[in-house]
């Protein structure tokens, strides 16, 4: 299994990771365009990314110290934030 939401699976750098989520949500909400429908905490056990994630399998991750989307564009391949992506990644999700 490559993700997880067991928190015995998550090391102390993932807890710790985690803890700043949670933070990040309390006092900023989540990302404008991330719904609130079963959102969990995920640890990616092969990235060692540790992120919010939902019904709709979106994504929410820590960008610095702001909590932001995390976009897949299965078109391009690309992965990041909104700023890392490719006008061409970007047009694929709608985003522009």
């Amino acid at each position: 299994m490559t993700t997880t939401t067991d928190l015995t699976k998550f090391g102390s750098r993932e807890r710790q990771m985690a803890e700043e989520l949670l933070k990040a949500w309390r006092e900023q909400g989540l990302p404008e365009d991330f719904y609130e429908e079963e959102v969990t905490i995920m640890f990616n056990t092969h990235s060692s990314y540790v992120f919010l994630t939902n019904s709709e399998f979106q994504v929410a991750m820590l960008n610095g110290d702001k909590q932001e989307s995390f976009y897949t564009d299965f078109e391009t391949g690309e992965e990041g934030f909104k700023d890392e992506l490719s006008a061409e990644a970007k047009q694929n999700l709608n985003l522009t």
